[in-house]
């Protein structure tokens, strides 16, 4: 029996390796710590305690197949300044057309109509029934129709809720 010293992602660590063998193991070798699994293979190759102990870089890392792979790091996600919030009707429309601002229409883009809201304002929209949202564009007048105060393009509407539905409760969040 004999003892390594390892150094890995949690500090040093003692680790007995143990050789099979057919007698049981010998009073003094039992410990308050967990015994090292034995296997009747041969023991995995270890590194020497003067290598660990060496204190270079190399030895200070874990080698390779004992790492988990690192997690890809994404953009930080821009921060969103709220600058006025309310709720409403919504409803959805889906007809090839020119828009207020002079865009035609794409059904299939995240954009909305309102009566008053600057073109190339973004809005967040949310369906409180399911939590689901979507940023949309103005880029149209409308809607007008007593109750409702955004119309969504067809794929907006149906990132919050189900076509067949026509119209919902929404709140929204104006974007800065």
């Amino acid at each position: 029996m004999g003892a390594v010293r390892l150094v890995g992602a949690r500090g040093p660590e003692t680790v007995e390796i143990v050789a099979p063998t057919t007698s049981p193991p010998a009073p003094e070798a039992t410990s308050t710590q967990e015994p090292a699994p034995t296997t009747t293979n041969a023991p995995e190759p270890t590194r020497s305690p003067q290598r660990a102990s060496r204190g270079n870089a190399r030895s200070a890392e874990p080698s390779p197949s004992r790492t988990t792979p690192k997690a890809t790091t994404s953009p930080k996600p821009k921060t969103e300044v709220v600058t006025d919030t309310g709720s409403c009707g919504a409803s959805f429309y889906d007809e090839p057309q020119a828009t207020a601002n002079g865009e035609q229409f794409d059904p299939e883009a995240l954009t909305a109509a309102h009566k008053t809201w600057a073109f190339g304002t973004r809005v967040r929209v949310t369906n409180p029934d399911n939590g689901k949202s979507v940023i949309v564009r103005i880029n149209d007048r409308g809607p007008y129709i007593d109750g409702r105060c955004i119309d969504l393009s067809r794929a907006a509407f149906r990132a919050i809720a189900s076509l067949g539905l026509g119209h919902i409760d929404v709140s929204y969040e104006i974007l800065k």
